[in-house]
């Protein structure tokens, strides 16, 4: 496991893909650490975002990502994933150790999509020793753009369709990357997608402010019941979304530049935004409780699944399971 060194709130920090510290938030933009504490809030108070199938088995949703070459336990479930970056170098000696790691587990279906450090799969970055080389899949369904449907107990069947590509942040070596302004989302996303697959985050949610908005905006249309992603370590973690007006208004927020300390203090829309993200968090608290109930409306959920700590490549993060 890797070492958690204590980050002391009035600190700084000194990585950008380590998380910021209550000084960092407050100095960029007071007003949207509060409202982004008060969203979380929200999130909780309003219970699971979707109902379970009714008299049907559920089907365990087994999530990881970022294992960076680590073997780790594993708990047993319907279908395994695995979001990217199996490796460090990407190369074909790594990239099949972990395949046949993952193999060799009971899970009965296991999918895979390749991350920016898994080079071999994107020939544009592929090792020059590496070329005309094979891999051995195995059990595993490997998706690069495409989809699946699988078939669980129950005669449930959930479509999952996986890809690759992140905002671009590393030199020739990393995979599957694209500059920002050119986001190769739209219209790539089935609509029939359960299970949506990639390794990048979408931006302002799990991400440190380093997804992609391109993909946000796709998955608005898409609206997947699970998003597994991972690439940025220290966003692991769970987050519900609802599609509503609410979560609209705080990704605007998120998404305003950063006012710092004397400019979140002037009137703005910035302040226009939060109002509308307390509304809209308040009332849908009421509605889910009243109406609908805690236990699930109509929305999705993002799962963060990297494993390793922050910006080391050491596990330290749990695996994630979702119950679809």
């Amino acid at each position: 496991m890797a070492k958690r060194t204590t980050q002391w709130p009035w600190s700084r920090r000194s990585n950008m893909f380590d998380p910021p510290t209550t000084l960092d938030n407050f100095l960029s933009s007071p007003l949207r650490a509060l409202i982004s504490i008060l969203y979380s809030t929200f999130l909780f108070l309003r219970g699971a975002p979707f109902k379970p199938p009714h008299n049907k088995p559920l089907v365990k949703v087994v999530c990881i990502s970022d294992t960076h070459t680590n073997t780790i336990n594993i708990p047993n479930g319907d279908v395994l994933i695995h979001a990217g970056d199996l490796t460090n170098a990407g190369t074909v000696k790594e990239i099949q150790a972990q395949l046949d790691w993952l193999a060799s587990l009971p899970h009965k279906e296991k999918i895979v999509i390749a991350g920016n450090h898994d080079s071999y799969f994107d020939q544009k970055s592929r090792k020059e020793e590496d070329k005309g080389k094979k891999l051995r899949l195995g059990n595993i369904h490997y998706l690069e753009h495409k989809s699946v449907t699988l078939k669980f107990k129950g005669g449930r069947k959930l479509n999952f369709y996986g890809a690759p590509d992140i905002p671009k942040c590393g030199g020739s070596d990393f995979a599957f990357q694209y500059d920002r302004e050119k986001a190769p989302w739209e219209n790539r996303i089935p609509l029939e997608t359960d299970v949506l697959i990639t390794h990048t985050p979408p931006r302002y949610h799990l991400d440190l402010n380093l997804g992609c908005a391109g993909l946000l905006e796709e998955i608005w249309l898409v609206k997947p019941r699970l998003h597994v992603f991972g690439h940025i370590h220290s966003g692991h973690g769970r987050e519900a979304v609802f599609w509503d007006q609410g979560q609209a208004a705080y990704e605007r927020l998120m998404g305003r530049s950063e006012g710092g300390v004397i400019m979140d203090l002037l009137p703005s829309m910035a302040w226009w935004d939060s109002l509308k993200v307390l509304w809209f968090g308040v009332k849908g608290i009421l509605w889910q409780r009243l109406m609908v109930g805690p236990r699930g409306g109509n929305g999705g959920l993002l799962v963060n699944a990297a494993i390793v700590w922050q910006s080391t490549t050491d596990p330290g993060n749990p695996v994630e399971v979702v119950e679809l």
